[in-house]
């Protein structure tokens, strides 16, 4: 149930008002750009929620109807499918436990995070180290050409993370192609339960802090704020949310709640019902701050930059954001299956919306090293923290 915070009411005891509450996180089919991990929903297109914009569909009478058993998991799949609506998303049993895995900082995959480049490859960026992938003696710039022997190369991103991801089962096999410059080779790794690395830090020399954060899954706001709190003599910090596609708000309040001293971090209605989200007291307001986004950065991810940038606390560079704004709440069916809905849109503390517009940076960069390159010019043009 998600609760609510009349006027006047002391903000403290308003803060993490909707602890279930799930900014869905969802790429746009086709996405090219970006680094994308085997690693749930959060990094590929919903099964049955490829739907094109239209006309937004009565989400409510489909819940209400759910609620009250009058339909099954076929028909609840096929008003989805019918409802227009590109967020609303249907789930087998299955795929929402592997949903739920991800956002509880576990998923099912081989460890490699893939980006796929202008001419169409699919390359690897980054493998989880300890992975099945790592011990299989796959390494960052090797190129992916097939997963169980479908060529991958032209493929969205994320139809390339759903075959590495199978069927969400640890210990099945999967066949992958490799390339590293003039050798070709296959190697057939077992899926396994591997942790997520949602969050890196890194440290710059000038005294910058760089956290990374990939996605928003529990726990994420306790490693940010660890972070921060562990190195008091930073003189600036970076908070990278490129390719962030979302995940628990709650989390991304509580990385506002680091950075901020209490006050607003959004607004949002549930049904038509207004309810608001508040950053808790005693956050970090004196160290300079940049935050780097991209047209990767989703739904929670676009809430906290938004938010800091309204806030005055954050200079954003980078390129416009995705645009996701809408809140969606999941509703159980008799076999396990969920029927994720959208209930809701968000508002950014000075009432902007980002729901189809994003939010805009401050200072305008394309992608790659040359963004994090001016990103850092900025913060070093920010001074010292007032002390």
């Amino acid at each position: 149930m998600l609760s609510h915070c009349p006027p006047g009411r002391p903000r403290r005891l308003c803060r993490a008002a909707a602890l279930t509450l799930v900014f869905g996180a969802v790429l746009a089919t086709g996405a090219a750009a970006g680094s994308f991990g085997d690693l749930g929903r959060g990094w590929r297109t919903p099964p049955h929620s490829r739907i094109p914009a239209g006309t937004v569909a009565d989400t409510d009478e489909i819940a209400e109807a759910i609620a009250e058993g009058k339909v099954g998991p076929q028909a609840a799949e096929a008003l989805v499918s019918r409802s227009g609506d590109r967020w609303s998303s249907f789930y087998t049993a299955q795929e929402y436990e592997g949903f739920q895995q991800s956002l509880d900082g576990r998923y099912v995959g081989v460890g490699l995070w893939v980006r796929r480049t202008e001419d169409g490859r699919i390359g690897i960026d980054r493998v989880q180290s300890g992975s099945p992938a790592a011990r299989s003696g796959v390494h960052a710039g090797d190129r992916l050409t097939s997963i169980d022997g479908t060529e991958v190369t032209g493929r969205p991103v994320t139809e390339v993370v759903a075959r590495l991801r199978g069927s969400d089962s640890a210990g099945t096999p999967v066949s992958l192609g490799l390339r590293r410059g003039t050798r070709s080779w296959e190697i057939s790794p077992r899926r396994a339960l591997l942790p997520t690395e949602s969050v890196r830090v890194r440290h710059v020399p000038g005294g910058v802090t760089v956290v990374t954060v990939d996605a928003f899954t529990k726990g994420v706001a306790g490693q940010v704020g660890r972070a921060l709190a562990g190195r008091p003599g930073h003189e600036g910090i970076l908070l990278d949310l490129r390719g962030n596609s979302g995940g628990l708000v709650t989390e991304a309040v509580g990385v506002a709640s680091a950075l901020l001293d209490g006050g607003l971090v959004a607004t949002y209605d549930v049904h038509g019902r207004q309810q608001a989200l508040y950053a808790a007291d005693g956050g970090d307001t004196d160290t300079p701050l940049v935050v780097l986004v991209d047209g990767g950065t989703m739904s929670a991810a676009e809430l906290l930059a938004g938010a800091l940038q309204d806030r005055g606390r954050a200079v954003v560079v980078g390129s416009r954001t995705f645009g996701k704004g809408s809140v969606q709440m999941p509703s159980r069916l008799s076999d396990g299956s969920v029927a994720e809905l959208t209930v809701g849109h968000y508002r950014l503390p000075a009432g902007r919306r980002v729901d189809g517009r994003g939010v805009e940076p401050d200072l305008s960069v394309t992608g790659g090293a040359d963004a994090e390159s001016e990103a850092l010019e900025v913060l070093d043009g920010l001074g010292t923290p007032a002390r």
